[in-house]
């Protein structure tokens, strides 16, 4: 074969194409793209005739009734936001809540005529809004036609309407552009687009007809309108607590939170289901896949962001992502939380923060947190992998449940922190409380990984040499230990451990157990004798630097004399219990007379664990060992979280909305050692925006002080909060509660 046969054989190379890529887009698969952003917008056109043109062009509209100006009454002493309980938000434009009546007042040209004048009012949301979708809502003024939006004349006189109009209560959730539309013979003329008009619908909890109906006053008080909360954090036994400013009502904020979910691309259409925003919510809301608000940090290191125990509200990182368009640094779990609760109560569903204590991450669904012990007794590390939070928070909002059978409707868990994905994202939720506690796990969403959180088992493995394991200790009422949420309209906390699970061995929680067996759920069913030795270890109140003891009571409750080989381990742990460094390590050997006790001191020297601290400073001890004569394993664990020092947080007397004020943060080093790259953050909702000051050193022993002024927005209660964060101390803050006046 000639060369040029071969040539003609061989397949040619397509060429490759030179210049960018095709644009892809929705050409091809639907007629519309689908609309998944609140901000962009289709003008509507300002004249649509109902004629052909004549020889002289379309007749002229100007002899029919015209529209000389609209009114929203957006101002905060307007009648329609004390009466929708938004007053409080800090924006130029009308915020209201469907299903719920608002007023509109128009001007027109000539008194109006109901009997010879037709004319609407007009809501869009979203690009090329449509009625069968809910983006684009008319409202009408006479009885014989309606939509879903109700309207109804309030006034007539003179030249002015005042104008009732009422969103349905299941209507999409966002920014609305209005229009005032006139019909005439030949056709119908518009207002010309005025964003100055655009106005703001949120969910209702005070309308019964809204899927986020809550039939508590204080409830609503505290989880719609509240901006400062508590965190709780700490132990179970040794409960901490910071306060936080959500600042949902702060200027731009609701901006922000309607952009989160343009950038999830939600559909406009699904923004009135709280279910659907939620879910949404709960993934965007953290960057693992999809660049969201928060990326999340457990190592220590923040060199490249702001320390998350350094936060002091919500507001600073919301505005921060809406404005740069991209994720903020850094979050844990109850920054997340508190992001997420600000976001939740800023379009108007009902939330909380829950710290659950002694939180199980399981990520294989079996209900158990896996301990391996060797045959003498001590814990394995290699082979030692699950974990378990000294806390963890998430959040609970508030709505119907209509896709689950009636009585799972109420408390719903939803978290943002990202654990374990959920459909192929890192998400939770909503899951249903009632269906937690009843074991209904089968229901979405998430049910199986929430019942795990607050009902695992600790098991304790004895690995043989042959690398069996054989459980030698099952301890059931570790995991979930207390649930705890603020109390509302207190600044007290509030225990719903009995929201989430029945008492431990009582008949109920034996039959929930059971029904989250049937879903695939299985504990450690091994018929395990109880040890005649058990071990106590008190409650231990430490401040970060201080040597303190350790004391393990061994109790005897056998006729028989008892020896126990054991094994004290000490460990820097993160509060998702993960090991950061050991520090400690002792191996008493105890003996102990028929029915009698013995008490076993440890000394713990700060010089061993504080070069090792990480934030929040926990100590983990663990206490293990063999009794000889039986051959029974023994375990007992504690965590001891290091009491850091306090900010002291101060303002002046006077305290009156819109006369200056001094707030003033004042701190002592107490280490022997100097406090090096320093941020101290304070803000106030209300009163004070986010404001920050560095210090590169703070020498031991030294005090600093900064003040700030700052001038009220609004009267009432509120609180100026701060923290003081830098890598060899985490967790400062301080607060001071202020009541302004009119």
């Amino acid at each position: 074969m000639s060369d040029q046969e071969a040539t003609a054989a061989t397949p040619s190379t397509p060429p490759v194409p030179e210049g960018p890529p095709p644009k892809v887009s929705h050409r091809g698969r639907t007629a519309d793209p689908v609309a998944s952003s609140n901000e962009e917008g289709t003008e509507i056109p300002e004249f649509e005739y109902f004629v052909a043109p004549g020889p002289r062009g379309y007749p002229p509209l100007t002899e029919f009734l015209d529209i000389w100006d609209v009114n929203v009454l957006k101002g905060q002493n307007e009648i329609n936001r004390p009466q929708h309980h938004t007053d409080m938000y800090n924006t130029n434009f009308l915020v209201v809540r469907r299903g719920q009546e608002f007023q509109v007042k128009i001007t027109f040209s000539r008194p109006y005529n109901p009997q010879e004048d037709k004319f609407a009012i007009e809501f869009t949301i979203g690009s090329r809004p449509q009625y069968s979708k809910g983006t684009y809502m008319p409202s009408f003024p006479t009885k014989e036609r309606q939509s879903s939006w109700l309207g109804r004349v309030l006034d007539n006189s003179d030249n002015v309407v005042t104008m009732g109009v009422t969103p349905a209560a299941d209507c999409i959730v966002g920014k609305y552009h209005i229009y005032i539309a006139i019909v005439t013979p030949y056709g119908i003329r518009r207002t010309k687009p005025d964003e100055s008009r655009d106005i703001y619908i949120l969910f209702n909890p005070w309308a019964r007809a809204d899927a986020v109906f809550l039939d508590d006053e204080d409830e609503k008080e505290e989880c719609v309108l509240n901006e400062t909360g508590i965190i709780y954090h700490g132990a179970y036994d040794d409960v901490a607590e910071r306060s936080w400013n959500y600042g949902q009502f702060d200027y731009g904020v609701l901006d922000a939170c309607l952009y989160i979910m343009d950038k999830a691309e939600m559909p406009i259409s699904n923004r009135g289901d709280p279910i659907r925003v939620a879910r949404k919510a709960s993934a965007i809301l953290n960057s693992r896949d999809d660049n969201g608000v928060l990326v999340g940090n457990w190592s220590g290191d923040y060199t490249y962001g702001v320390a998350p125990t350094s936060w002091t509200g919500s507001s600073e990182i919301l505005l921060n992502y809406f404005h740069s368009k991209t994720s903020v640094s850094y979050a844990q779990c109850w920054v997340y939380a508190a992001v997420f609760n600000s976001f939740l109560r800023c379009l108007g569903i009902p939330s909380r923060v829950v710290t659950n204590y002694f939180s199980a991450h399981d990520n294989d669904g079996n209900l158990k947190m896996d301990i391996i012990l060797d045959e003498k007794g001590r814990i394995d590390r290699g082979r030692t992998r699950d974990s378990i939070w000294n806390y963890h928070c998430w959040n609970e909002c508030y709505m119907t449940r209509p896709d689950l059978p009636a009585g799972f409707g109420g408390w719903q868990v939803v978290d943002a922190t990202p654990q374990e994905t959920s459909d192929g994202m890192y998400r939770c939720g909503p899951a249903s409380v009632q269906a937690i506690k009843h074991g209904k796990i089968c229901f979405p969403f998430d049910g199986p990984f929430v019942f795990a959180e607050v009902n695992s088992d600790v098991v304790f493995y004895s690995r043989q040499r042959d690398g069996t394991l054989e459980p030698v200790r099952v301890n059931n009422a570790h995991v979930g230990r207390m649930v705890l949420t603020k109390a509302p309209g207190a600044d007290t906390s509030r225990n719903i451990t009995d929201q989430y699970k029945f008492p431990e061995g009582s008949t109920e929680e034996r039959t929930v157990l059971q029904k989250a067996e049937e879903y695939g759920c299985q504990r450690e069913k091994s018929e395990l004798p109880e040890a005649d030795v058990k071990l106590l270890m008190p409650q231990l109140d430490v401040r970060v630097g201080d040597d303190f003891e350790l004391s393990v009571d061994f109790q005897n409750r056998a006729g028989q004399a008892r020896t126990v080989e054991a094994y004290v381990s000490g460990s820097v742990v993160y509060y998702t219990g993960v090991i950061s460094a050991d520090f400690l390590f002792k191996t008493p050997t105890v003996k102990m007379e028929p029915n009698a006790s013995v008490k076993e001191v440890v000394q713990v020297h700060a010089k061993s664990y504080m070069r090792h601290l990480v934030e929040q400073a926990n100590l983990h001890f663990i206490v293990t060992g063999k009794v000889k004569e039986t051959g029974q394993i023994v375990t007992g664990m504690k965590v001891v979280v290091l009491h850091t020092p306090k900010l002291s947080v101060k303002v002046s007397d006077l305290n009156k909305v819109n006369e200056e004020m001094m707030g003033t943060v004042e701190f002592t080093n107490p280490f022997s050692f100097n406090l090096e790259s320093v941020f101290i953050r304070m803000e106030g909702a209300g009163v004070m925006t986010p404001k920050s000051k560095h210090y590169s050193v703070i020498m031991a022993g030294s005090t600093v002080s900064w003040t700030e002024s700052f001038t009220p927005r609004r009267a009432g209660p509120t609180r100026l909060i701060a923290t003081l964060d830098c890598p060899a101390l985490r967790q400062v803050h301080g607060q001071a509660s202020i009541t302004v006046r009119p």
